[in-house]
């Protein structure tokens, strides 16, 4: 791996958005090695080489050409644990993050509401097994910054995309059918975002009928712009919007803590619609955690400072 000597080693595919955390990492002095996964090699006997691994591998490598870095990083943080490495958001946390039908399990077995999800590799059996109702969504299994999503209004529609669009099975070869809930315009959907275990900070997250919500801002830059990232959707009217959310509620805030206990994850990102009547809808877990600096120093703080404190007392524990 070539990271022999370093305290802490951050396995990551797409470098725009590690910039800042290299950056924080850097100013405050840390021992670091950064682990391109595009295009990597380790060697299993030789683990581990570094006191403490930090797993940012996005599922979404794939649609910037980097399908080969999944299935090598979870070889490689399958073979850390193995080999006693301390690893954060390891393979248990990443494989749930690739896996959208797991998320659901894990939300039905804490009692959490969430979306009905069915997984699917045929669509005539997906049709004929699906109790969501219409209008539904159509997403990858292995997802990632919107990439692959529809909404379709009835079932010929699933029908017609497929046949017009066989390439939507990649790169799994695994689709999902979910209920659809629509959601107030100007509030968006919630999403908050944890460190070791507790809120670090949640936003707003208005959309304008695009499905990239992701937060950083190589994806979503602050006014609109161009993205780092390769989105095969057409641009939304206006550019996603966020804004710091300090009322959140309890209830997501301890839901959000119970997903987070249960899968382990260091840090994470946790996404929530409010449905009719006051309905909390629970329906993304992200371990790949892309913080938004702004929304941070909306609080007072430097979200990437916060993380690199973290990563100190790991290092120090």
């Amino acid at each position: 791996m070539g990271a022999m000597g370093h305290d802490l080693v951050v396995l990551f595919e797409h470098p725009e958005w590690q910039k800042p955390l290299f950056a924080a990492l850097e100013r405050r002095g840390v021992d670091f090695a950064a682990f391109d996964l595009k295009q990597a090699a380790f060697d299993p006997d030789a683990l581990p080489e570094a006191r403490l691994y930090f797993n940012q591998a996005s599922p979404s490598a794939y649609v910037r050409g980097n399908t080969r870095a999944v299935p090598l990083a979870m070889s490689l943080l399958r073979s850390l644990e193995l080999r006693g490495a301390r690893v954060l958001n390891g393979s248990k946390p990443f494989a749930l993050e690739l896996r959208k039908s797991e998320q659901a399990a894990l939300l039905k077995g804490l009692g959490i509401d969430h979306p009905r999800t069915l997984a699917f590799n045929d669509a005539g059996t997906a049709l004929a097994a699906w109790q969501g109702g219409w209008p539904a969504l159509v997403k990858p299994e292995q997802g990632g910054s919107g990439a692959r999503m529809f909404l379709l209004n009835e079932p010929e529609e699933l029908t017609r995309l497929l046949r017009d669009q066989p390439g939507l099975w990649q790169p799994d070869h695994l689709l999902l059918l979910q209920q659809y809930f629509p959601v107030d315009a100007a509030k968006g959907i919630v999403r908050m975002e944890f460190l070791g275990g507790k809120l670090l900070y949640a936003m707003r997250v208005v959309s304008h009928g695009a499905f990239n919500l992701c937060p950083s801002e190589a994806c979503n830059p602050e006014g609109g712009g161009d993205s780092h990232c390769e989105i095969p959707t057409a641009a939304p009217v206006k550019p996603v919007e966020f804004y710091p959310y300090a009322e959140v509620p309890l209830e997501a805030v301890q839901c959000g803590e119970q997903i987070v206990q249960a899968a382990g994850l260091d840090v994470a990102g946790i996404e929530y619609l409010e449905a009719a009547g006051g309905r909390l809808i629970f329906y993304d877990v992200n371990a790949n955690s892309n913080l938004r600096k702004p929304i941070g120093e909306a609080f007072g703080f430097d979200p990437f400072e916060r993380v690199v404190d973290f990563l100190v007392s790991q290092l120090q524990a």
